[in-house]
């Protein structure tokens, strides 16, 4: 038998998945809970695609309380820019809860953004402890392939069921979901490589770095945020680190990318980044900034050194 979660418990963080196809199939499943929720004073929130949203639109006519839609492209952006757009959404209605139903990207040909987009998943329980917001993740069941769909049965300790919700079986923690990228090298870059050793002048490496990012396309507002995401990165390596290592830029199709290595080999958790750290503490704000302006991050390290990959797209056009 399937445990059932207590949907009217504490006020606290949770998150769930909607695994859902057919359209009487989503009206079934979500609609009872959004309507309950507005009807009690929450706020709710809808970021999801057409054609779900027109279905969601129909079904949520004339209901009672604050319901409102809004573009899923700007709040699913980026894993670290949503986990931050995810806190301000959660706080910004206190005391009371938010709902928020969203359509979280899952990019099945590129899987590089899948796996990362399938991390912050599987983090948001922890990172978003201490809110109201419930959480639920629609997924278009039908539509995915087997491992997108178990992956998203691993990052959801609840699941949202015609018959309510439930406690998920499947479900693991982010440590053990994100174990087998520990250690694991990331692929070499590929085409021609921009490099500049780290070194503890950082006004003169950031604006190498800015030659670097233009040498490989990436100009303007991104080709500054490559330099801030890289100069902490850099930071961290002459604070924490080896106090040597290296940057290297490079293209892949469509994005530009940002390869920082470490000699020392410390930094090895493919979580990092995603916890908000304290601005004033000694640790970890940098990694949280890098996560903010980089679309991706990767980490791998291990007993030759720590590389943390960052991943832009290039403009076009």
């Amino acid at each position: 038998m399937t445990p059932r979660a207590d949907a009217e418990g504490d006020a606290g963080f949770e998150h769930h998945a909607v695994l859902v196809g057919a359209p009487d199939e989503l009206r079934r499943t979500v609609l009872p809970r959004l309507r309950a929720d507005a009807a009690a004073g929450g706020h709710v929130v809808v970021a999801v695609a057409d054609p779900m949203a027109a279905e969601l639109r129909g079904g949520l006519a004339g209901a009672d309380g604050d319901i409102r839609f809004t573009d899923p492209g700007e709040l699913y952006e980026a894993p670290g820019r949503t986990l931050a757009a995810l806190r301000r959404l959660a706080r910004s209605g206190e005391p009371a809860r938010t709902t928020l139903l969203g359509q979280p990207p899952l990019p099945v040909d590129d899987p590089v953004g899948l796996r990362e987009w399938q991390r912050l998943d599987s983090v948001l329980t922890t990172a978003l402890a201490g809110t109201g917001m419930r959480l639920l993740c629609l997924h278009d069941a039908p539509r995915l392939p087997g491992p997108v769909l178990d992956a998203a049965r691993h990052t959801h300790p609840l699941l949202t069921t015609a018959e309510g919700p439930i406690a998920n079986r499947d479900h693991v923690d982010p440590e053990a979901f994100s174990a087998a990228d520990v250690g694991r090298p990331l692929p070499p870059p590929t085409g021609p490589r921009h490099t500049a050793d780290i070194r503890a002048d950082l006004p003169a490496l950031r604006e190498e770095i800015t030659r670097l990012a233009a040498a490989a396309g990436l100009t303007g507002d991104r080709a500054g945020d490559l330099v801030v995401a890289a100069n902490e990165l850099a930071a961290n390596v002459l604070e924490h680190g080896a106090g040597k290592g290296g940057v290297t830029v490079w293209r892949r199709d469509g994005w530009v990318v940002c390869d920082v290595f470490d000699e020392r080999g410390g930094l090895t958790d493919p979580l990092s980044g995603y916890l908000a750290a304290d601005p004033q503490g000694p640790r970890g704000y940098g990694l949280w900034i890098t996560r903010q302006v980089a679309d991706y991050m990767q980490v791998s390290g291990g007993p030759d050194g720590s590389l943390v990959r960052l991943h832009f797209r290039a403009e076009t056009g």
